[in-house]
């Protein structure tokens, strides 16, 4: 970044931290989940009784399989990315939620491949707007 910008290495990082907690919220490293044993990943949207939403929002919120969780619209609660080494484990997880909670609806939709994944303000024009 330093020497495309031809800005210092220390102004640089001086602004970047001034950005924590007001633009970055976090930093974390992309993973290949499937290289970690990870192979089934799956979007799962839900329908919740509105007595149970935020009950089962906390139950997602806590379990290690989900990676990302969003309150949603349009009929539906949640969406929820979840993943599992086999498909018989997230169908076991899929039941316990079923059993435990008033789903009024879900779908599944599986990763077959990721074609994009946090690429917005990547391109070389992103400096323009900070």
């Amino acid at each position: 970044m330093s020497r495309k910008t031809r800005i210092p290495v220390s102004t640089i990082y001086d602004r970047l931290k001034s950005f924590e907690g007001v633009l970055i919220r976090k930093n974390s490293s992309l993973l290949n989940f499937s290289k970690l044993g990870f192979v089934v990943r799956a979007l799962v949207i839900f329908s919740v009784e509105k007595s149970q939403r935020d009950e089962f929002s906390s139950c997602l919120l806590k379990n290690n399989n989900v990676n990302s969780l969003y309150r949603i619209n349009n009929g539906y609660d949640f969406v929820a990315e979840i993943l599992h080494k086999d498909i018989n484990d997230l169908e076991h997880f899929m039941d316990s939620l079923v059993e435990r909670f008033k789903v009024r609806e879900r779908k599944t939709f599986f990763v077959i491949d990721e074609l994009k994944k946090e690429g917005f303000l990547t391109d070389e024009n992103f400096l323009d707007i900070i």
